[in-house]
């Protein structure tokens, strides 16, 4: 090969580049290891990953598997040797990191340097975040792991098993077509937003208002309204609090089912229209709510559970019955049709409301303006139900406050709609 071609390579493609650039990443694994004053350190890392690197590009694979067999070997006399001093103790983490950074260094030497950097990172995050993962891990309850887990299984487990494309479904005389992975990837992303508020406000407690309502939003925007309804109930004089807390929710639920309607619509026909409406709901509801309490007043908020597969399947019978309901009104009765379906929907899950006319939109069952409309009248049903809860509650005039600042929302929503539309 001429000097020139050599010259015209990428520099990735050069096996000193990548030879160098594992010593590199084994020294950044190491640099924890070292600061943590372990028995293995910058030096020892950067040489195990140029080992790996090494040993892969002499594309002999016995000495491949011998190096691997030697860096275990490496990791496992250095935990006997933490077994024998006591000041030390056995450290089965730097014998597991060592392994990782011999097999970054022959990631980079094949030619997977994103994937060998990824490794590398995530990683040291683990090694740096050791203290925060265990109090994690240890402060979790039993019904915290299990949730934890049977989400997991859910959503690693089950997921890859489920068939890629779109499957068509016959009931009765309708087709309904249906992207499985698609869907269940909806059903588990609501499933994860549940989680993620329940860590959050675990975490924080009850310091405010604000979070309580948008965080809370994200997850169940009606949850938010019924706490609310007890709060009041208790606290009549601080009814402000809680309308706010309930105006805020409603904002997370407008993010919420913007970002199902945009993310899953990615590469197929962005939902750009529903953006207008529904930022317009974030922006007004932000502003009520500013205007409805003073933001020192703590609110507990209290959730029972992170995840249940009741919650799940729950989630996902009302998505299976809209995704039918939706497609079978369509193609019976026309959009009418599919309108009404989803905004007796949107009373009792806007979100599942949304995922469906995303799931139908993504098939080819209904149009984008359809889609749109219709992930609107959800939200705007969402809203309504709202209303209708806190006149429940007995409080006349906490409910005034919520129906009045509620029918602001709407018409604020509806305005922004015909703007859209016209």
């Amino acid at each position: 090969m001429s000097i020139a071609l050599q010259l015209g390579r990428a520099p990735l493609e050069e096996p000193v580049v990548r030879l160098v650039l594992a010593a590199a990443l084994g020294l950044f694994l190491g640099l924890e290891r070292e600061w943590s004053e372990k028995a293995a350190g910058v030096r020892t890392f950067a040489l195990t990953s140029l080992l790996g690197a090494s040993l892969l590009l002499l594309e002999e694979p016995w000495l491949l598997a011998l190096g691997a067999v030697l860096a275990l070997a490496q990791g496992a006399m250095l935990s006997i040797q933490g077994l024998l001093d006591p000041d030390r103790g056995l450290s089965l983490t730097t014998w597991v990191a060592l392994f990782v950074a011999y097999a970054v260094g022959a990631l980079v030497a094949a030619e997977f340097v994103l994937e060998g950097v990824a490794v590398t990172v995530v990683t040291s995050l683990l090694l740096l975040e050791k203290r925060e993962l265990h109090s994690f891990a240890g402060g979790l309850s039993r019904p915290e792991l299990r949730s934890v887990s049977e989400f997991a299984i859910l959503a690693f487990v089950i997921y890859p098993l489920l068939p890629t494309g779109t499957v068509e479904l016959a009931v009765q005389s309708v087709t309904v077509s249906l992207e499985p992975r698609v869907a269940w990837a909806m059903v588990v992303t609501v499933a994860a937003i549940g989680i993620g508020n329940y860590a959050i406000v675990t975490t924080y407690g009850g310091r405010g208002v604000a979070m309580t309502g948008f965080v809370g939003g994200l997850a169940s925007s009606t949850a938010v309204v019924g706490t609310m309804v007890d709060y009041v109930r208790q606290r009549p004089d601080a009814s402000g609090y809680a309308v706010a807390a309930i105006l805020l929710a409603v904002a997370a639920m407008a993010i919420r089912n913007l970002a199902i309607a945009l993310t899953f619509t990615i590469g197929r026909g962005l939902l750009v229209d529903v953006a207008v409406p529904l930022v317009a709901i974030v922006l007004a509801a932000g502003l009520l709510a500013a205007r409805s309490a003073e933001w020192s007043e703590p609110v507990e908020f209290d959730l029972e559970s992170p995840f249940s597969v009741r919650n799940v399947v729950g989630f996902g019978a009302v998505f299976a019955v809209v995704l039918v309901a939706g497609s079978i009104a369509e193609q019976e009765l026309g959009q009418l049709g599919f309108y009404a379906a989803t905004a007796a929907t949107g009373f009792v899950s806007s979100g599942g409301a949304a995922t469906s006319a995303v799931i139908l939109y993504r098939s080819g069952t209904i149009d984008a303006s359809t889609a749109t409309i219709g992930i609107l009248l959800a939200s705007g049903a969402s809203i309504v139900v709202k209303v209708g809860l806190t006149a429940l509650g007995g409080d006349h005039r906490f409910a005034r406050e919520v129906a009045i600042r509620s029918a602001i929302l709407l018409v604020v929503a509806a305005v922004a709609t015909l703007f859209v539309v016209l």
